[in-house]
C-alpha cells in the first residue's frame, strides 16, 4: 500500500510562517496537489451529497497552527491527547472519530510542533515527579501522514530527552522506516490496531492489510521500542471467538517471544451523531447499529455512546482474559472498555 496523497490541501496562511509549512507548500506542490491557501475558515465543500463531501474531505490534507488550549483529557490510554494532528485518510465503517470528525473528517495536521511540545512540558511540570503519559493518535493516525510532516520523529526525539514523560501512540499504517533508528530510550510505545479478518474484511479500506501490519510491529519490536495491540474494535458475531483466537495466535507468530507487550481491548460502541454518519456514507454498512440490542452509557466528553451490555461484555472479558493467557502468557492486558 502507497503512501497517502491527498487529492486537495488547504494551507492556513499563518501556517506559511513556519517552515513545516513552508515545506509543505512545496512538497504538495510538487506532488501535483490542488493547493489553496485560506486565512481563518477552511473553504466550504462545494460537493452536492453527504457522502461526496465525506470521501473528499478524507482525501483533503489541511494544514494549519494549532491554537494554544488545554490539551485533552484521554482515559484510560493516558493522562493527555497530544495533538499533531486530526483525522485519518482511513475508510473503516466503524470509525469512533465519526462521533467528534461530522461530515467532513479532514485530515489536519499541525505545523507549530514545538508549541505542542513545549505545552506538553508544562503538563509535565505540573505533575512532577509522578510520570505523565501523552497519547498521539486518540484523533488520528499520525503514522499515516508521517512521511509529510515527520511530527511522530520530532516527539520521540522530545520525550527520550524529557524525565518523568511517556508517549504512545497506536497505528494501522506501517511506514514506520523513518521511526526505527530514533534514540527513544525507551520512552515511546508504538501499538498497531488489530482485529480479525471478519472485521476487516467488511468494514476496512484504505489500510495495511494485517500480516502488514504485524510485520510492521515486528520490525518496532527490534527496534527496541515498547510494543502495544490494540484489539478493536471487537465484534460479537456468530464464531467470534475463534476468529479471534486465531487473531492473537496471528500476533504470536510475529511478537518475538522474549519480549512482553501491552494488550488494550477495546469493544464495538458508537454514538447517535456516528451511527448518522456512518449510515450517510456508507449506505446498506454491515456495521451493527442497533440501540436495542445495546445499553446506553455517558461518556468522558459529554456525550453518550451504546455499548455492548453487560452480560456480553462479561463474555468478552473471560474469553480475552482467557486467550491471551495461554497464547500469549508474556503480554499484559491494561484494559478492557
Amino acid at each position: 500500500m502507497g503512501p497517502f496523497i491527498p487529492r486537495l490541501a488547504f494551507i492556513q496562511e499563518a501556517a506559511l510562517a513556519y517552515p513545516l509549512g513552508r515545506k509543505l507548500m512545496n512538497r504538495l506542490k510538487a506532488e501535483d496537489v490542488e493547493v489553496s491557501v485560506y486565512k481563518k475558515k477552511i473553504p466550504l465543500s462545494t460537493q452536492e451529497t453527504f457522502a461526496e463531501r465525506f470521501f473528499l474531505s478524507k482525501r483533503t490534507m489541511v494544514v494549519l497552527v494549532w491554537k494554544r488550549r488545554d490539551f485533552q483529557t484521554c482515559k484510560p490510554s493516558a493522562h493527555y491527547q497530544l495533538p499533531l494532528v486530526s483525522g485519518c485518510p482511513g475508510l473503516c465503517e466503524y470509525c469512533y472519530l465519526n462521533t467528534n470528525l461530522g461530515r467532513t473528517p479532514y485530515v489536519k495536521v499541525y505545523v507549530n510542533v514545538e508549541d505542542i511540545l513545549d505545552r506538553a512540558r508544562e503538563y509535565v511540570d505540573e505533575r512532577s515527579p509522578a510520570t505523565t503519559v501523552f497519547e498521539g493518535s486518540a484523533t488520528s493516525d499520525p503514522v499515516a501522514v508521517e512521511a509529510w510532516t515527520g511530527s511522530l520523529r520530532r516527539a520521540i526525539r522530545f520525550f527520550a530527552a524529557l524525565d518523568n514523560a511517556r508517549f504512545r501512540f497506536v497505528t494501522k499504517y506501517t511506514d514506520i522506516g523513518g521511526l526505527l533508528g530514533i534514540p527513544h530510550k525507551g520512552k515511546t510505545e508504538v501499538r498497531f490496531s488489530v482485529n480479525c479478518n471478519y472485521a476487516l474484511e467488511r468494514f476496512e479500506t484504505g489500510t495495511p492489510r494485517l500480516q502488514n501490519r504485524l510485520k510492521a510491529a515486528r520490525e518496532v519490536a527490534r527496534a527496541g521500542y515498547p510494543l502495544g495491540f490494540l484489539v478493536g474494535p471487537i465484534f460479537v458475531f456468530e464464531g467470534w471467538r475463534e476468529e479471534y483466537t486465531k487473531l492473537l495466535h496471528a500476533v504470536r507468530d510475529y511478537v518475538p517471544d522474549d519480549i512482553g507487550v501491552t494488550i488494550e481491548l477495546v469493544t464495538h460502541r458508537f454514538t447517535a451523531r456516528s451511527k448518522k454518519v456512518i449510515e450517510q456514507a456508507y449506505p446498506g454498512t454491515q456495521v451493527p447499529l442497533d440501540e436495542e440490542e445495546r445499553r446506553f452509557k455517558h461518556g468522558q466528553f459529554g456525550y453518550g455512546k451504546y455499548v455492548y451490555p453487560d452480560n456480553v461484555m462479561t463474555e468478552i472479558r473471560e474469553f480475552f482474559e482467557r486467550q491471551i493467557g495461554a497464547v500469549l502468557p508474556h503480554a499484559r492486558i491494561l484494559y478492557i472498555v
